[in-house]
């Protein structure tokens, strides 16, 4: 989970020490959110933040603001004189095309070599405009600095006027009806407003080497709905999710860890084809090189979440 922390409040950035030792990433939001007024506020509160807490093994990120705004050049060079030791992944937002991620780069290589940062500072887009959905195979393949990217529902929603209020999620009128039947009720079914452009950011991702993120999900008074999307986001290939309240912290870590039983039999799939090639039939079902590849994805990833969480990697 990526947890947004708004910076220009201070009994926020309180907490944030123990909010640490709980999430993936910690990210200090300057951008939407954040009042005008409050944007140095929240740009000096993530400074202070970052050089006064040890993150351990926490990643540290910030969103900065767009491009084309006001406070951009002052985000890049106040925080990477600051803290670029520290920060990790810088997300930029209302990336339209390719060339705004060489502009952030050569922009962040500067107050690097100014002041002496060690490592890059890595880059993740977020994918919500309908130019940048376009563009969103050379967005990927951009710069080497490109971390990831994250989907951007709600103002992808307003960039390509659809009719809704909602932040992720689905529709209520986003759906198929069964054909008719006599004069009985017709069955309907809720689709998944984001499942193309998800589809298409994850594909993008994989073939670059990249990771894929699903990203807000505005409703926090109904957690299913909110686990529901970030289950789709798992299953199609994304990482994690943005976590913008405390209470989706839990639902993002049951969701975006594999379950015990799939782990256990992906294990057997590769124990049973050692070298993966061939096919075999385990519990009825045959299981060939494709099947090897698809267990070794689960088994990895159990063994990466099993090493950061000793309570999951005893289940």
């Amino acid at each position: 989970m990526i947890h947004f922390v708004p910076p220009h409040l201070e009994k926020v950035r309180a907490k944030v020490p123990d909010l640490a030792r709980s999430v993936d990433i910690v990210l200090g939001n300057l951008e939407d959110a954040i009042p005008a007024d409050a944007k140095e506020a929240a740009r000096q509160g993530f400074i202070e933040m970052v050089q006064a807490t040890d993150f351990g093994q926490t990643g540290v990120w910030t969103r900065v603001n767009a491009l084309n705004s006001p406070w951009v050049l002052d985000d890049i060079t106040q925080l990477v004189g600051a803290i670029g030791n520290k920060l990790d992944v810088i997300m930029l937002p209302k990336v339209d095309g390719p060339w705004d991620i060489p502009y952030l780069d050569q922009l962040l290589a500067q107050p690097e070599a100014r002041h002496g940062v060690g490592r890059p500072i890595l880059i993740h887009a977020i994918l919500e405009t309908a130019e940048g959905v376009k563009n969103v195979d050379d967005i990927a393949a951009a710069s080497p600095r490109m971390h990831g990217m994250s989907l951007g529902p709600a103002d992808l929603a307003a960039s390509r006027a659809m009719k809704t209020t909602r932040v992720g999620g689905g529709h209520p009128e986003y759906k198929v009806v069964a054909d008719a039947a006599g004069d009985g009720p017709r069955a309907a079914y809720q689709q998944d407003l984001w499942h193309y452009t998800l589809a298409r950011m994850v594909d993008a991702c994989a073939a670059n080497g990249l990771k894929a993120f699903y990203g807000p999900f505005g409703d926090f008074s109904d957690p299913l709905a909110c686990e529901t999307q970030f289950r789709n986001a798992f299953l199609m290939g994304c990482a994690g999710a943005w976590t913008l309240h405390p209470s989706q912290i839990d639902i993002a870590k049951a969701v975006f860890s594999p379950d015990p039983a799939e782990v256990a039999f992906a294990a057997k799939i590769l124990a049973a084809m050692p070298d993966g090639t061939g096919a075999v039939m385990i519990d009825g079902k045959m299981q060939d090189d494709a099947t090897w590849k698809q267990a070794e994805v689960i088994v990895d990833l159990a063994r990466i979440i099993a090493a950061k969480d000793p309570a999951l990697a005893k289940s």
